[in-house]
C-alpha cells in the first residue's frame, strides 16, 4: 500500500470520520429518547432511570475495548491483502462479545439489587432502577456484539454501514419505547424493553452484513481458539486503559462533590461541554485507527507517519476552534444550562481553563486513536496507570486547599486539564516520537 497524496489522504480521513461522528452521536440519542419519554411518567421513574443509566454507562464504557481492539486487528489484515482473515478476526471479536455479554447479563441480574442500594436512593426510586436494570441486562450481549461488529466494519474502512444501522436502531428505539411505555402501559419497564429489542435488532442487521462478508471472502464464521485468545489479550490491555480513564473521571467527580453541590453541578456542565467536543475528536481518532492499522498491515511506515501528522494537525486546529467558541461563550453557558446567572459566574473561570486546554485535549484524543490503530494496547494500558501518578496528588491538593466557589472549581479544572491531560499528552507524545509503536505486518 502506498499512502495517497495529501488531498486524497484528506478525503480518506473525511470519508471515515464524518459517518463515524454520526454513529457516535446516535449513541447518546438513545439515552435522550429514553429520558424524554420516561420524564413524562414523573420524577420517580426519571430518577430511577438516572441510577440505572449510571450503572449501564459504567459497564458499557468499560467494554468499549471490543470495538477498539477489533478495528486495528481487522485493518492490519486489510492492509496485508488478507480480507478473509480480516473478516474472521472481526467475527471472533463478535463471539468474544457474545460470551462476555452473556456472563455480564447473568451476573448483573443477581447483583443489581445490591448495586442500586449503593446509591442510597429512596425505596420507590430504587425499585424503579431495579426494574429497568433487570430488563436492560438482557440487552448487554447485544450492546457488546454491536461494539465488536462496528469495529470489524471500521477496520474494513467502512464507517457508513454502522451509521445506517445506528440510525435505524435509534428510530426503532423511539418507536418501540412509545409503544411499550404508552401503548402497552408498561411505564419504565417499557422503556427498558424497547431499548433491548432495538439493540437486538441492530445485532440482526450486523449479522446479515457480516454473514455476507464471510461468504464473499470465504471467512470462517465459527469461533476459533487462537482468534478468541488474540482478541482477549489485546482487549484486556485496552480494558485496563479504559479502567484508568474511568478512575480519573470518578476521582474528579468525588473531589467536585466535596467542593459543594453548586460546584458539582458546575463541573457537570463543564464536563458535558468537554465530552460534546470529544465526539468530533473521537471520530477523527476512529479514522486514524482504521488508516494506521491498514498502513502498518501493508508495511507502509512512511504513510503511517503522514496519517499521524495529518490527523494530529486536524485535531489541534479543531481544538483551537472549539476553545475559541467555548471561551467566547463562557459567560453565558451556565445561563443556557440552568438559567441562573450565579451558576454562570461560578463556572466561567473553569470554562476558560477548558477553552485554553482544548488543543491539548485534541492532541491527546488523536494520538490515543493512532496508538490504538497501531495495536499498541499494552503501552496505552501502562501509560494510563502512570498518568494517575501525578494526577491523584493534584486532586488531593485541590480537595485540601482549593475551597469552594469559582476559584475552587477553576483549580479542579486546572488539575484535570492541566495535570491529567498534560500527563497523557507527554506519555503519548513521547511514544509516537519513536519507532517501537509501528510494528508492521498483519
Amino acid at each position: 500500500m502506498t499512502t495517497p497524496p495529501p488531498a486524497t489522504l484528506n478525503r480518506e480521513i473525511v470519508r471515515l470520520a464524518v459517518p463515524a461522528l454520526g454513529a457516535l452521536i446516535a449513541e447518546p440519542l438513545f439515552l435522550i429518547v429514553d429520558a424524554a419519554m420516561v420524564g413524562h411518567l414523573g420524577v420517580v421513574p426519571l430518577a430511577g432511570l438516572g441510577i440505572a443509566g449510571a450503572v449501564l454507562h459504567t459497564i458499557v464504557g468499560l467494554m468499549v475495548f471490543l470495538a477498539y481492539s477489533t478495528t486495528p486487528a481487522v485493518a492490519r489484515r486489510v492492509g496485508a491483502g488478507d480480507l478473509g482473515g480480516a473478516v474472521a478476526v472481526g467475527i471472533n471479536g463478535m463471539w468474544l462479545a457474545l460470551c462476555l455479554g452473556a456472563v455480564l447479563a447473568v451476573v448483573g441480574v443477581f447483583v443489581t439489587p445490591g448495586v442500586v442500594d449503593v446509591f442510597g436512593a429512596t425505596p420507590d426510586v430504587a425499585a424503579q432502577a431495579r426494574t429497568y436494570l433487570a430488563i436492560s441486562m438482557w440487552g448487554l450481549p447485544a450492546m457488546l456484539i454491536v461494539f465488536a461488529a462496528t469495529g470489524l466494519l471500521r477496520g474494513l474502512q467502512n464507517t457508513v454501514t454502522p451509521l445506517w444501522i445506528a440510525g435505524l436502531g435509534f428510530g426503532a428505539n423511539a418507536a418501540l419505547n412509545a409503544l411499550f411505555i404508552y401503548g402497552f402501559g408498561w411505564d419504565l419497564a417499557g422503556s427498558a424493553a424497547g431499548t433491548v429489542v432495538a439493540q437486538w435488532g441492530m445485532v440482526a442487521a450486523y449479522v446479515v452484513v457480516v454473514a455476507r462478508l464471510a461468504r464473499t471472502h470465504a471467512a470462517a464464521v465459527r469461533p476459533e481458539r487462537a482468534g478468541l485468545g488474540g482478541s482477549a489479550r489485546s482487549g484486556g490491555w485496552l480494558f485496563l486503559r479504559t479502567l484508568s480513564l474511568r478512575a480519573a473521571f470518578l476521582a474528579t467527580v468525588a473531589v467536585a462533590t466535596g467542593l459543594g453541590s453548586a460546584e458539582l453541578a458546575g463541573w457537570q456542565i463543564a464536563f458535558t461541554i468537554f465530552s460534546t467536543a470529544a465526539f468530533a475528536l473521537d471520530a477523527l481518532a476512529i479514522a486514524a485507527q482504521a488508516l494506521v492499522g491498514k498502513g502498518l498491515g501493508a508495511h507502509d511506515v512512511d504513510g503511517v507517519r503522514r496519517v499521524l501528522g495529518r490527523t494530529v494537525a486536524w485535531g489541534v486546529w479543531f481544538g483551537v476552534a472549539v476553545g475559541a467558541v467555548v471561551g467566547s461563550a463562557s459567560g453565558v453557558i451556565g445561563v443556557v444550562f440552568t438559567g441562573d446567572p450565579a451558576v454562570a459566574a461560578l463556572i466561567q473561570p473553569a470554562l476558560l481553563v477548558l477553552a485554553v486546554a482544548q488543543p491539548l485535549a485534541a492532541f491527546v484524543f488523536v494520538l490515543d486513536g493512532v496508538l490504538i490503530g497501531a495495536g499498541d494496547a499494552r503501552y496505552l494500558a501502562l501509560a494510563g496507570v502512570l498518568n494517575l501518578v501525578p494526577y491523584v496528588p493534584a486532586l488531593v491538593l485541590v480537595a485540601a486547599f482549593a475551597g469552594g466557589g469559582s476559584a475552587g472549581l477553576a483549580w479542579l479544572a486546572a488539575a484535570f486539564f492541566g495535570v491529567y491531560l498534560l500527563a497523557r499528552a507527554l506519555t503519548l507524545g513521547l511514544r509516537v516520537r519513536g519507532q517501537r509503536w509501528m510494528t508492521a505486518g498483519a
